[in-house]
């Protein structure tokens, strides 16, 4: 390879080289689509070159405040503008970008604060209290507080700490961005759910971002000014990376304080939304919305959906009603989606096309190679029903965990990173979820998988979420649980429930036990088991 060393004038220069981020796309997009509109939330609208230069006045305000290239600046935010803005001006001044739950408690925000070591904090004026009692605990250095007031929506500022829109009229519009000079350099830092133990701290570089924007392109087949719906928190795999992918296609970014069926049905009726991204249970929401909460269209909805196997009942229902679901799968470890349902056309006359949409399918293009492997990291046969572990390796892979050189080492054994997740594959090598390691449930030595059960049971006509946990049993050490929430007026019995599962599933794996209850669940719509399970220990 001799050929390709720098003496023979082949090497890289300023003229064909540049490290991969996304901050490339606001740059070019300020000037390319400078008056279409970018962002909007209420009375909000700015255009792309408005958009760049209040990125560019939060860089500017964010490195007077002494923030240096590689300090964290961490955000409490909702899906608003400022967060969306937090996404370009935070790493244009060089730092990294770590947003942060704002459903986690407390005693969690200062440990964040502390193991990552914010050195601002921008914080949305309802969860202003959060993010003073979590300083209050910390044991290092406190970050400091930057308010952003919502008044419009009921939240004004406190007047105890300086104030956004403050800080960006007294700021440099001229500011120089900080590129990184190596696109491995650290772009955001987010924090896994921590259900067992402290949440680790996931690190993303800049060229996996990047990528990460090209290849959702391509896989949601988006042409230029889409009109997306932040629903998907930022503070989740931020956002699933969109909003470093909207200047990339000129779109336009609708912010959304509250997610409700209201608010989903307005926009895409008002807005004209084109692209969302949602869990399941965004979905379930628009099925069930009633009459008043709906609105009318026209065009169909390209949606996203991830965070837990939809049901295909949900998939077959909300299809009619005129949005297109692509199943997508990832973690916070791959900064979001790195696989995806991709359809094949002689699905179209296929028996049951919400079962094959429930698949995870195929990488991604961004990615190298996603599989399914065994405990001894072989290929595990794709005949349906061999299950393996998910084995991931590309360039959207985390760089690994803050502070945690053992926890990353064993997350990327192998060459792969190991999701964690239970997986069979199909001859035409697509991947279906069967259940998370720990959501296996084994009943008198047989597997029985929690999502299987879910699915027969969502499939109810009275039933609007369904969630199965292993329940300790004396006979045959584990059966599974189901917890319900019914939909308003209806009123089956356990019986009437059990009986139904057992009309699709084998007696072993049917529920033995079901609880109708309000279903628990994290800021992503993700039904938190780790709860569930505490319940049916005690049942």
């Amino acid at each position: 390879m001799g050929w390709m060393a720098d003496e023979t004038g082949l090497g890289k220069t300023a003229a064909n080289y540049v490290p991969l981020t996304p901050l490339s796309h606001l740059r070019r997009a300020a000037s390319v689509f400078a008056n279409r509109v970018a962002v909007t939330y209420g009375a909000h609208r700015v255009t792309y070159a408005e958009y760049h230069e209040r990125c560019t006045r939060l860089a500017s305000a964010l490195a007077s405040m002494g923030v240096a290239p590689g300090d964290v600046v961490a955000t409490l935010i909702p899906n608003l503008p400022a967060q969306a803005e937090a996404h370009f001006g935070v790493p244009a001044c060089g730092a990294v970008l770590n947003t942060i739950n704002t459903r986690l408690d407390v005693d969690t925000v200062a440990y964040i604060f502390d193991h990552g070591g914010a050195k601002v904090v921008m914080v949305d004026a309802q969860f202003l209290e959060l993010a003073e009692e979590a300083v209050a605990a910390m044991e290092g250095p406190a970050p400091q507080i930057i308010e952003v007031p919502d008044a419009a929506n009921g939240w004004p500022t406190s007047g105890r700490h300086p104030v956004y829109e403050d800080l960006l009229a007294g700021a440099d519009p001229t500011f120089d961005w900080i590129m990184p000079e190596d696109e491995w350099e650290s772009l955001a830092l987010n924090y896994t759910s921590g259900t067992t133990g402290r949440p680790k701290g996931v690190v993303y570089h800049h060229r996996g971002a990047y990528l990460m924007t090209m290849g959702t392109v391509v896989s949601w087949r988006m042409v230029l000014h889409p009109v997306f719906m932040a629903i998907v928190p930022l503070f989740h795999c931020n956002g699933w990376n969109h909003t470093w992918m909207m200047p990339l296609v000129g779109g336009t970014l609708v912010c959304c304080r509250d997610v409700t069926a209201t608010a989903i049905y307005n926009a895409v009726h008002y807005e004209n939304v084109t692209h969302f991204g949602g869990a399941p249970i965004v979905l379930n929401m628009l099925v069930n919305a009633l009459d008043e909460e709906r609105r009318s269209f026209d065009h169909v909805v390209e949606v996203f959906t991830a965070g837990a196997p939809p049901a295909p009942a949900t998939l077959a229902k909300i299809e009619a009603l005129g949005f297109n679901v692509t199943q997508v799968y990832g973690l916070t470890e791959t900064y979001g989606h790195v696989t995806e349902c991709l359809w094949q056309s002689d699905w179209d006359r296929a028996e049951d096309t919400a079962a094959i949409k429930a698949r995870q399918g195929v990488a991604f293009p961004m990615m190298e190679h996603i599989t399914v492997m065994d405990g001894d990291m072989a290929q595990v046969p794709m005949d349906s029903a061999a299950q393996g572990e998910i084995m991931i390796r590309g360039n959207s892979v985390m760089k690994g965990y803050l502070k945690n050189p053992g926890a990353t080492a064993e997350a990327f054994e192998g060459g792969y990173f190991h999701s964690g997740d239970i997986a069979i594959q199909h001859p035409d090598g697509y991947i279906q979820i069967a259940d998370r390691a720990k959501d296996i449930i084994i009943s008198g030595g047989e597997n029985i998988s929690s999502v299987e059960v879910e699915g027969v049971l969502m499939a109810h006509p009275d039933v609007n979420l369904a969630a199965v946990v292993a329940k300790p049993d004396e006979k045959w050490g584990e059966v599974p649980c189901a917890f319900v929430e019914l939909k308003p007026g209806t009123n089956p019995s356990e019986a009437d429930l059990i009986a139904f599962s057992r009309e699709t599933l084998a007696g072993f794996k049917a529920p033995k036990k079901v609880v109708f209850q309000e279903l628990p669940k994290t800021s992503t719509g993700k039904i938190q088991k780790f709860e569930l399970r505490k319940t049916a220990a005690e049942l």
